[in-house]
């Protein structure tokens, strides 16, 4: 056996890079993984959330509360979204997402200011996301202190001093013990159903092409939608043994609750499962190997992961990550199922996260079928 050659290895050399050149699919990959980490890490992950949107209900509408309104909407922790009439107006605000607080200034709230009483502020705060709203409930005291400071002058300025002549009342709703495994296992449902149905789905046609058995399929008298049917409707009982599971060991061993309605709750999840695996197969007409579908999954699990709410608070993302988040079929569902299991949150509530995953189903079974028929052609 001859000895080391440099020109054996020169030509092996060159020969991956002309694989890697033919492999375009991949090798954009290796490059835009890389730089999707670099943006996504640098510019849209951000654990201090502003601008959480918040509900107020004024009981009294007097001078100190119109500048406590004002110092509110000046501040970059607060967009207020709603002022409500009535405590189940808030309530419903609260349980359906559309605010992350609700602010109450109770009756007679300027008259015991001004005796010194030092009389309440009520602050119901969504704590299933404990790092969401840390940040903006410990701001709401220097904010209502800099609003009250303009009114508390002349024949006031002796109550300016500290303490301060009114007390800020937190009541953290649907988590009050800010424990993490109540916002991370609920999610965790929708991360690993992304995962594995993705992942599985996206292979299923690829496999046949490499098998050769693809040739098979189309001899047969088999409609495209009939294949695609066909090749995913087995995975939905994988999905619903992967929800058992979850859901089980979410209320038996982290003891979270269930508040929410369980037919509902299946109706999001079945949806969710359904829209996965037409994501999956979409892949799947486009992969040429069952490794490039693989990666294709994986590209596409990043940013589900990073975007979606699960790792992050959603609401700290910059307005073009929060665009992507609002594309990806997770984004919805981990809303819905937090608000399901945490808040008791029923059909109305959820609707406004139900009708867009309901339309990326379509979107992804539509562009499936299409895919499929030009690879058959």
């Amino acid at each position: 056996m001859s000895g080391f050659s440099f020109a054996r290895l020169k030509a092996v050399f060159f020969k991956e890079f002309v694989q890697m050149r033919r492999d375009r699919l991949t090798f954009a990959m290796l490059i835009g993984m890389p730089v999707m980490q670099l943006l996504l890490f640098g510019y849209a992950i951000n654990n201090d959330p502003r601008h959480m949107p918040a509900a107020v209900e004024i009981r009294e509408d007097g001078v100190f509360a119109r500048s406590f309104l004002a110092g509110l909407s000046q501040s970059s922790y607060f967009d207020i979204v709603a002022r409500t009439t009535s405590e189940a107006e808030g309530e419903r605000l609260m349980r359906s997402g559309r605010a992350a607080f609700l602010i109450v200034i109770p009756e007679g709230f300027e008259r015991r200011l001004v005796r010194g009483e030092r009389p309440q502020i009520l602050i119901s705060a969504d704590a299933t996301d404990p790092v969401a709203s840390g940040g903006a409930v410990s701001a709401v005291q220097e904010i209502a202190r800099r609003a009250f400071a303009r009114d508390l002058e002349g024949p006031l300025a002796r109550l300016a001093p500290s303490p301060a002549p009114f007390e800020i009342i937190v009541h953290r709703r649907y988590n009050p013990a800010g424990i993490t495994a109540y916002n991370i296992v609920p999610g965790l449902l929708g991360v690993i159903l992304t995962m594995t149905l993705t992942m599985i789905t996206s292979i299923a046609l690829t496999r046949e092409i490499e098998r050769g058995t693809m040739e098979t399929l189309l001899a047969t008298p088999l409609r495209p939608e009939e294949i695609m049917i066909g090749k995913t409707a087995p995975y939905i009982l994988v999905g619903a043994i992967q929800v058992a599971l979850v859901v089980t060991a979410a209320m038996t061993l982290f003891r979270i609750p269930f508040s929410g309605s369980a037919p509902i709750f299946v109706l999001a999840v079945t949806l969710f499962v359904f829209t996965n695996l037409m994501l999956g197969y979409l892949i799947s007409t486009v992969a040429r190997s069952q490794m490039q579908a693989m990666q294709m999954t994986f590209f596409v699990f990043l940013p589900s992961m990073l975007l979606s709410g699960f790792m992050f608070p959603f609401r700290a993302m910059p307005a073009w990550a929060q665009g992507i988040g609002e594309a990806l079929p997770i984004t919805h569902f981990l809303r819905m199922v937090r608000e399901l299991m945490l808040k008791g949150a029923g059909a109305a509530d959820i609707w406004d996260d139900l009708w867009p995953l309901a339309i990326i189903l379509a979107a992804l079974s539509a562009a499936a079928l299409l895919r499929f028929r030009r690879t058959l052609d």
